[in-house]
């Protein structure tokens, strides 16, 4: 039975990058994939663009992100770093972009660029792909080997577990690795899904399904009190809202959840106050007096929501805006200002972008990756125990720790 230098479980971001470096450096390498191909969870990162990093360069603000778990990281990324995936990419022929709230894309916004990378690159690797991991087989405090679902067994000086969490199972990160580290003692945060989209109540929300609206702020409501706030953008679906800002206020709101009803208001115009609202109104309504109100409001709102702006605030769409009362005016401002909506529930795990859980930080050595239990086991990626927003934090994970992990066996 031939043993390979480095065996890697799991052919996702960490997996391939892992692979990628350690193959740089010579070492015979093995990568396991339960798919039938590699980078399917790669390809439909940021809606099939790939959001390949957040460029927050500054090691400090970008770990920040990442509460309490970005303390542990901050060796992993003085050794490879946003610059560094920058460096990767560029040299590799791809060009970035960047678009607000720091989000890097592939210039050409296919994700499957960003694959061809890697798939190019891996001419030495033995990739076996429909090849599900069963489980580890335990030698003392070293790994002996990796035990497949068909029986077989694969021996490696080393082994590197990039298997991912439990967000879309639909890619094959069904936290299948969460189990096998139990079975040899790590300890496993219990997963939950973290940054999810978030269905709600209220039918006319789920009438704007396919509008968009940037700019917005998003304020999350407990018991008439106002918990938190972000600016950013809101999609608005079948089941209710999503989009980065949605997403990334997820985790709070799940929270609050288990403590009563939840309430989320948007404000379309964060940066008028109410009365820079009401005169924006009037000179609206001045230029546009002989017109009806639904024309009025072109420009103003997007031509999807109209109707249901009129309905909200109670205006007859065909109103002409001469008529529209200093109350109308008046009810118009506070519900541009504060569009209610009662939260239902957070989507499931097959929904979500990140699941929060995995094998706990203490019991990893950041400064390599490797298991603090077993000296030939490394980790990179989602398996880990690290809280991250979305808008590019988790891929910048994925090549940092796989970066790491190919590098030091």
């Amino acid at each position: 039975m031939k043993k390979y230098d480095l065996a890697i479980i799991g052919g996702g971001p960490a997996g391939m990058m892992a692979a990628s470096r350690a193959e740089d450096r010579g070492l015979s390498v093995i990568l396991l994939e339960k798919n039938n191909e590699l980078g399917k969870k790669l390809l439909i990162t940021g809606g099939g663009r790939c959001n390949i990093t957040n460029a927050e360069f500054e090691v400090r603000a970008f770990l920040a992100k990442l509460g309490k778990s970005g303390n542990f990281l901050f060796s992993t990324f003085a050794k490879f770093g946003v610059q560094d995936t920058f460096d990767f990419f560029a040299k590799r022929g791809l060009k970035i972009k960047v678009e607000e709230l720091k989000r890097a894309f592939p210039d050409d916004e296919k994700s499957s660029s960003v694959l061809q990378i890697f798939t190019s690159r891996l001419k030495k690797t033995e990739i076996r792909t429909n090849s599900p991991v069963a489980g580890f087989l335990k030698n003392g405090n070293k790994i002996a080997a990796v035990k497949l679902g068909n029986g077989e067994t694969v021996t490696a000086g080393n082994y590197i577990l990039a298997v991912g969490g439990s967000s879309h199972p639909e890619t094959g990160s069904a936290g299948d690795g969460y189990s096998w580290l139990k079975e040899i003692g790590h300890t496993v945060v219990i997963p939950e899904p973290s940054l999810v989209p978030i269905a709600i109540k209220d039918k006319w929300v789920k009438d704007l399904k396919g509008i968009t609206l940037d700019s917005i702020k998003l304020s999350a409501y407990q018991n008439s009190k106002k918990i938190l706030s972000k600016k950013g953008r809101v999609l608005f679906t079948h089941f209710g809202i999503s989009g980065p800002t949605v997403i990334n206020m997820s985790r709070d709101i799940g929270e609050l959840l288990k403590w009563g009803p939840v309430a989320i208001q948007i404000d379309l115009f964060p940066s008028l106050d109410y009365g820079m609202m009401n005169a924006k109104l009037q000179d609206l309504f001045d230029s546009n007096k002989n017109k009806i109100f639904k024309n009025c409001m072109l420009g103003l709102v997007p031509s999807g929501m109209i109707n249901t702006i009129c309905e909200l605030a109670k205006i007859d769409p065909v109103t002409p805006v001469h008529s529209v009362t200093r109350e109308d005016r008046l009810r118009l401002v506070e519900m541009l200002k504060h569009l209610q909506m009662s939260v239902d529930h957070l989507l499931g795990p097959d929904k979500s972008i990140v699941t929060s859980g995995g094998v706990a930080c203490e019991e990893v050595d950041f400064k390599t990756m490797r298991s603090r239990l077993f000296s030939n086991l490394l980790f990179a990626g989602d398996i880990l125990n690290i809280e991250r927003p979305s808008g590019g934090y988790s891929l910048q994970i994925c090549w940092s720790t796989g970066w790491v992990a190919g590098s030091v066996v």
